[in-house]
C-alpha cells in the first residue's frame, strides 16, 4: 500500500503543503490558525505522515501543534532533500516544488515519525541553548575587555560582563534543578559524571543527545558523526572520513575527551598508542572522542536499566 505523505515547505510566515501521491497543494499561514487548517487539510486527504525540513526553528511550532492535533510528523535533513531533488533531475526551486520533493523524499527514504520532545525536554533544550549563547557572548566581551584602552569603554564592558556572568549562573542553577527534579535525568547525571566531565557537558548531552543509552554503541557513534565512513570502490580502498552527525556534541566531546584522558589511564594509554603510531592529530582526536562517547553511552544504558528496574 502506497503511503500518503504531505510534504511541508516551512518558512517564517508560510507553510506550503503538497500531498503525494494525489498531488493536492495548499498554502497556510505559519500560525496557530494556519496550522489547524493544515491539520484539517491532511485529514481530508488521508495523510499518514507530514514531512518537513529542519529549518532553524520555524518548523518547531507546526511540528508540535500537528502532533497535538494527532497528525504524525517526521523531520528531514534539508541537504539530503536537495541532493535527492538533484538526483531526480528536479533543478527548479519553488515553495510548491520543494514541498513535493520533501514528500517524495520521505516516501523513498521510508521516513518514520519523529516523536516530539516533552515539555520538560523542550525547556532543558532552551536553557542549554541559552547558556551556550551567554557563554559565547561572555567570551567575546572578555576579548574586547582585554584590548580596551579607554576607561569609559572598560567600565561599559565590565557591566556587560558582570550581567552575563549573573545570567550564566542563573541558567546553570535552573538547569541543575531541572535535572535533579527528574528521576531519570538525575540517575543519568550521576552515571555520566566521570572525572573530567563537568555539569555543562552532562547538560548538553541530555539536551542535544537525548538518545544516549538508548542506542547501541555503533549507532550512537554514527548519530553524533564520529564513525569513519567507508569510501571503497572495486579494488580501491579509500580513506575513511567522518561526516554529518551532531556537530555541537561532537565538538564538545573533542574538548572533554582531551580533559578526561588526563585523569583516565586507559584513555591516556590509548592516546599515547595512537600518537606513537604516527596517526594524524585529527585522527587521534576523533578516536579519543569516539572512545569516550562509547563509554558514556554504556554508562547511560546501565543507568536507564537500573531506573527501569526501580520503577
Amino acid at each position: 500500500m502506497t503511503q500518503i505523505v504531505c510534504g511541508v515547505d516551512v518558512s517564517k510566515r508560510r507553510l506550503d503543503a503538497h500531498v503525494v501521491p494525489c498531488g493536492a497543494f495548499e498554502s497556510f499561514d505559519n500560525d496557530a490558525d494556519g496550522i489547524a487548517a493544515l491539520a484539517g487539510f491532511c485529514r481530508r486527504h488521508g495523510v499518514q505522515l507530514v514531512a518537513m525540513e529542519a529549518t532553524g526553528g520555524y518548523e518547531r511550532t507546526p511540528f508540535s501543534l500537528l502532533w497535538e492535533a494527532g497528525i504524525a510528523c517526521g523531520m528531514t535533513n534539508p541537504r539530503s532533500v536537495r541532493r535527492y531533488a538533484e538526483a531526480m533531475g528536479i533543478l527548479e526551486k519553488t515553495d510548491r516544488i520543494d514541498a513535493g520533493v520533501i514528500a517524495r523524499f520521505a516516501i523513498a527514504k521510508e521516513l518514520r515519525p519523529t516523536n516530539p520532545p516533552t515539555p520538560r525536554q523542550q525547556r532543558l533544550n532552551a536553557l542549554v541553548a541559552r547558556l551556550r549563547q551567554v557563554t559565547d557572548d561572555l567570551a567575546v566581551q572578555k576579548r574586547r575587555r582585554g584590548s580596551a584602552i579607554n576607561e569609559e569603554m572598560v567600565s561599559s564592558l565590565d557591566e556587560v560582563i558582570a550581567l552575563l556572568k549573573r545570567q550564566a549562573r542563573a541558567l546553570e542553577g535552573e538547569i541543575g534543578s531541572l535535572i535533579d527534579d527528574d528521576p531519570l535525568w538525575a540517575r543519568l547525571d550521576a552515571a555520566l559524571r566521570i572525572k573530567g566531565v563537568a555539569n555543562r557537558t552532562v547538560a548538553r548531552l541530555l539536551a542535544e543527545l537525548p538518545e544516549i543509552g538508548l542506542y547501541a554503541n555503533k549507532a550512537v557513534v554514527k548519530l553524533v558523526g564520529l564513525a569513519p565512513l567507508a569510501h571503497d570502490s572495486g579494488a580501491k580502498t579509500g580513506k575513511r572520513h567522518i561526516r554529518g552527525g551532531r556537530a555541537g556534541i561532537r565538538s564538545i566531546l573533542f574538548l572533554v575527551a582531551d580533559i578526561v584522558r588526563r585523569y583516565d589511564q586507559s584513555l591516556a594509554d590509548f592516546h599515547r598508542k595512537l600518537t606513537q603510531a604516527g596517526k594524524p592529530k585529527m585522527v587521534v582526536r576523533i578516536a579519543l572522542a569516539r572512545k569516550l562517547l562509547v563509554r558514556l553511552n554504556a554508562k547511560a544504558r546501565e543507568a536507564r536499566e537500573q531506573y527501569a528496574l526501580a520503577t
